[in-house]
């Protein structure tokens, strides 16, 4: 299939590479779908909520009740997300993985409330391997029930005062990397700020000796990211593309692999963030982002915006004609 693949985007009637990233792009969502001629179903985005008890130690400028407005925000349509989902002709579901608040029973936000947040980590794990496990599970049911509805194509965003820090914790712990250089501003820690997240970060990682990759998630995760993590295992297994969006699904993306390597093969990275370790993170991954745009607000909102650039990318595969077919010289 990649020999017939590549075959079929050098023979567009183009200088060969001339596309660039499309045919790279073009390449890989083809051997996702082992089809010549893939295309995008019904692509969705799943925006997992949580609220992380690590917040209480000021490791993020916003107070924790940002998480829940702005759950509100997203199915409201006044999110960045909303906007561009709505302009993308994206389907846009938000979960309650674990927000500290209860929403209206007529909110258009989906329960799957496994805790009040995570538990607070320089005191003790995030979760139990139980919450972690139940959190998976659920974000595969999620991704099993939208594929059954005819979806291929699932981005992923979340929601979560604090969650810079777990992802950077879960990307030192997988990476071997500096804690420091894995932590960056996240909402807008700085000079100090920055340095006192660090040193709390580095605290925690100290505490801590998990063994396996779910003792790993569990100490030092969040449930919108265990439910993320099942999810994108669950997505791989149907044979979906996975649209990957900054640092905190980069992340979950990062972990999923520890429990199945080959989830990598399927993730499509949407742009790489300013956010500190996301670069770093990519590299780690020896990934390359289809967009840098300078963005770093999560949501899924670089998962959104990069959709229209894969779709040109199967375009041309698909529409775009053949040297033989327009009766071009080759050579």
């Amino acid at each position: 299939m990649r020999t017939q693949l590549q075959h079929k985007i050098d023979n567009k009637t183009k200088p060969t590479g001339a596309l660039g990233q499309l045919e790279a792009i073009a390449l890989q969502v083809g051997l996702i779908q082992q089809t010549l001629s893939p295309v995008i179903k019904q692509p969705t985005i799943l925006v997992f909520a949580a609220d992380h008890g690590l917040a209480d130690e000021k490791i993020s400028p916003y107070p924790k009740d940002v998480t829940w407005q702005m759950a509100m925000n997203f199915v409201a349509g006044g999110a960045a997300i909303s906007v561009f989902c709505r302009q993308n002709d994206i389907q846009l579901k938000v979960i309650d993985a674990g927000v500290d608040y209860d929403f209206p029973a007529d909110s258009p936000i989906i329960p799957a409330k496994i805790a009040r947040g995570s538990r607070n980590m320089r005191q003790e794990p995030a979760m139990s391997l139980e919450e972690c496990e139940k959190a998976m599970a659920s974000g595969r049911e999620f991704v099993k029930a939208e594929a059954d509805k005819g979806c291929n194509t699932i981005g992923f965003g979340e929601m979560g005062i604090g969650n810079t820090s777990p992802s950077s914790l879960l990307m030192h712990r997988f990476t071997g990397l500096p804690i420091e250089t894995c932590t960056g501003a996240g909402a807008g820690m700085h000079g100090e700020q920055l340095t006192y997240k660090q040193q709390v970060l580095k605290e925690i990682s100290e505490k801590y000796d998990p063994q396996s990759p779910l003792e790993t998630l569990a100490t030092f995760g969040g449930l919108e990211i265990a439910m993320m993590v099942g999810a994108m295992l669950e997505a791989k297994a149907q044979g979906m593309i996975l649209l990957i969006d900054g640092f905190i699904a980069t992340a979950a993306l990062l972990t999923a692999c520890q429990f199945d390597a080959s989830t990598l093969d399927n993730a499509l990275f949407c742009h790489q963030s300013e956010e500190k370790g996301h670069r770093l993170l990519l590299e780690h991954l020896k990934a390359n982002p289809i967009l840098q745009l300078g963005m770093r607000l999560g949501e899924g909102t670089g998962a959104a915006v990069a959709l229209p650039v894969i779709q040109s990318a199967l375009a041309f595969l698909n529409e775009m004609a053949s040297f033989e077919d327009a009766g071009v010289s080759k050579e």
